[in-house]
């Protein structure tokens, strides 16, 4: 089964509260990504565009069409501890 962010809240800055489809959920800083050169970084330095994200098909989407990959970013906060298992709703 394929994971996916079943739901995403904006906390301010660069950071996103995530909860996957496994029950898993956490909080992730995305200054240090949003950091990195490149043209599709860019607008994402940008507190406002930042938070345009979206969900798409359980994947954080931006206008820009910039997305991420729900199983690396689980695997990303998994390693750093960012995770912890939400009782049932």
């Amino acid at each position: 089964m394929l994971t996916k962010i079943t739901r995403l809240e904006k906390l301010g800055g660069f950071r996103l509260r995530l909860r996957f489809s496994d029950g898993s959920e956490g909080v992730h800083d995305f200054a240090p990504m949003v950091a990195e050169p490149g043209p599709v970084m860019e607008p994402l330095r940008d507190e406002q565009y930042f938070a345009r994200v979206f969900l798409e098909f359980g994947a954080p989407t931006w206008p820009n069409g910039f997305d991420i990959a729900p199983e690396w970013l689980r695997r990303e906060m998994a390693a750093a501890g960012e995770l912890s298992q939400v009782a049932a709703e």
